[in-house]
């Protein structure tokens, strides 16, 4: 028996049985598109997630106050939090490969301007947050960069705090009232969109200095520093790590690289990816357990059949590899039309809820159809050997 011979018996087998095999590779299919479509939304979520901590730029570190000492008798916290000082600030900006620094406190105050009032989140900085965080002005200018304990109260707003409060308005030169006080306004900045939850555009702008009297806080929030590109992360986290315990005696503050934070998330969605692909794993060993049925009955069902080609000279070989190739060919199809389900069902999806991102993972998608196939191999063999172990008269006598 050729290879021809063998496909074109494999086919006119599955062609004969039209609705078995469409509901056999239908099981396959469903467990394909399944993890066609988990993926794509796991993986979507990952892209969007480290896009949402890469839009300021990759080469940022953070140092943050804090780090408590839990001692052994019950209820007994040590508090050892020293603040972060805006000299502390200085101080960092002034080490090696450290092109810049943003000192941060953020709150949530009432702004008024333009016979209007909304209550906005707050963000209290330096001059250097276009650099830093890569935010520029729509129309007018940033703060600017000037000793952060003599700044002027100016103030920048997001673009959707001066619709609110302007709408077409030019409010460069208007006086806005934060919070009680009255600043002037001199810029407003580009669409930055949402990071995390935080709309960034929903935003004003003031100096830290002024912030940090407004909402009546000792100490910073954070510091944000923009190192060398190129430089080696680590090290510069070692440098700032040094230059904070000299000023502050020990370590009551948290490095931050950004490298660490996209690790963190990158293995953490990984795992969730994983995850949902192994929930789409589950039905492809319900197909299987499908076609390990449907090919049982084909077996007994065709016994004459196998009984006529052992009689004219078919090896039990070519009756193994026949009916493994039904069985493959049925779950190779059905892995097929299961690529284009999940494929179509993840860019419809994406069309009709643009909020959730969605990207294929075809490397996935491809690995599945690859387990599609052995699957369907590995539930064929039982069937297969017992179609290749009949006794040619004994088939040749079945009903």
């Amino acid at each position: 028996m050729r290879l021809a011979d063998i496909a074109r018996l494999t086919t006119g087998a599955v062609l004969a049985q039209r609705t078995r095999s469409l509901l056999t590779g239908l099981g396959i299919a469903v467990g394909i598109a399944a993890v066609v479509l988990l993926t794509a939304i796991g993986e979507g979520v990952q892209r969007f997630v480290l896009a949402e901590f890469t839009q300021f730029g990759t080469n940022l570190l953070a140092v943050t106050p804090g780090k408590s000492k839990t001692f052994g008798m019950s209820g007994a916290v040590i508090n050892t939090v020293r603040p972060l000082s805006l000299d502390d600030a200085q101080a960092l900006a002034r080490l090696p490969h450290v092109e810049a620094m943003v000192p941060t406190v953020q709150g949530n105050a009432a702004v008024e301007g333009g016979g209007r009032s909304r209550r906005t989140m707050v963000l209290g900085v330096n001059g250097n947050v276009p650099e830093v965080w890569q935010m520029r002005p729509a129309i007018g200018r940033f703060l600017p960069a000037e000793a952060p304990r003599r700044a002027r109260a100016y103030a920048v707003l997001g673009s959707k705090l001066r619709q609110e409060l302007f709408g077409s308005r030019s409010p460069l030169g208007q006086r806005v009232r934060i919070g009680g006080e009255s600043y002037r306004v001199i810029g407003v900045m580009e669409p930055k969109g949402q990071m995390l939850g935080f709309d960034l555009d929903d935003t004003v702008f003031i100096p830290v200095v002024k912030a940090l009297a407004m909402f009546d806080r000792e100490g910073l929030m954070e510091i944000d520093l923009l190192y060398t590109a190129g430089a080696d992360a680590d090290a510069v986290a070692r440098q700032v790590r040094q230059r904070m315990l000299q000023r502050h005696g020990a370590e009551d503050f948290t490095i931050i690289t950004q490298d660490q934070m996209l690790e963190v998330l990158g293995s953490i969605l990984e795992v969730l990816t994983l995850s949902v692909a192994a929930l789409g794993g589950i039905s492809l060993l319900v197909g299987g357990v499908g076609i390990l049925t449907i090919m049982t009955i084909a077996v007994n069902e065709r016994q004459r059949e196998i009984g006529l080609l052992r009689a004219l000279g078919a090896a039990r070989r070519q009756v193994l590899w026949l009916f493994l190739s039904e069985a493959v060919v049925l779950a190779g199809l059905g892995g097929a039309a299961g690529l284009l389900l999940g494929a179509g069902g993840a860019w419809l999806l994406g069309q009709l809820l643009p909020a959730l991102p969605t990207h294929t993972a075809w490397d996935y998608a491809l690995l599945a159809e690859g387990v599609a196939v052995v699957i369907g191999l590995v539930a064929g063999v039982a069937p297969a050997l017992r179609a290749a172990g009949l006794d040619p008269v004994e088939a040749l006598r079945s009903e």
